[in-house]
């Protein structure tokens, strides 16, 4: 396992790579279930190096979608919500319901769309930041609410909207 730190808005970013250079992993600092560096792995910063760019033009504003080959390791209901996450457009926002529709899952199975959620490795590149409650409250993140509320912010989700609301997918067509 490869890792490297790349500085951000948000804190020091930790990623990881398999030997393949695949991203296995985004975590923040003090995140819920976020990697920590571990004996075994390897420093190198090579292999992140699009990373790195496609990060830095993010928070820059100058990138809506990250292109880069991902490598999250989970089970099929996991792998199915991941992909649900992926396809949420920059600067809209889903709910956890409309997830669970898109992943195939009864609207009764928020609960384990939230944990799969919750347990996406790849913050920011895999946007589980775009997903609200359906009355429109910015529920849990596992970076921090604070930072969900800055990366909804930065995609302009959450700006000139009536109390903060941010703008839904939905109501965009997608």
């Amino acid at each position: 396992m490869y890792f490297t730190s790349v500085d951000s808005p948000l804190g020091p970013l930790l990623l990881t790579a398999g030997p393949d250079g695949a991203l296995t992993s985004l975590s923040v600092p003090g995140q819920k279930g976020g990697r920590t560096v571990q004996d075994d792995w390897r420093h190198d910063p090579a292999p992140f190096r699009a990373a790195r760019e496609q990060l830095a033009a993010y928070f820059a504003g100058d990138l809506v979608e990250f292109r880069l080959e991902l490598r999250a390791e989970g089970t099929p209901f996991r792998t199915r919500v991941w992909d649900a996450l992926d396809a949420v457009p920059y600067g809209a926002t889903t709910t956890y319901g409309e997830i669970a529709a898109r992943a195939g899952a009864a609207r009764a199975a928020v609960r384990a769309v939230g944990g799969a959620i919750g347990a996406n490795p790849l913050l920011i590149v895999r946007p589980c930041h775009r997903v609200i409650g359906a009355d429109g409250s910015l529920t849990g993140y596992a970076g921090g609410l604070e930072r969900k509320v800055r990366l909804l912010t930065l995609e302009g989700a959450m700006e000139g909207r009536p109390a903060g609301a941010p703008r839904k997918a939905a109501d965009l067509g997608v």
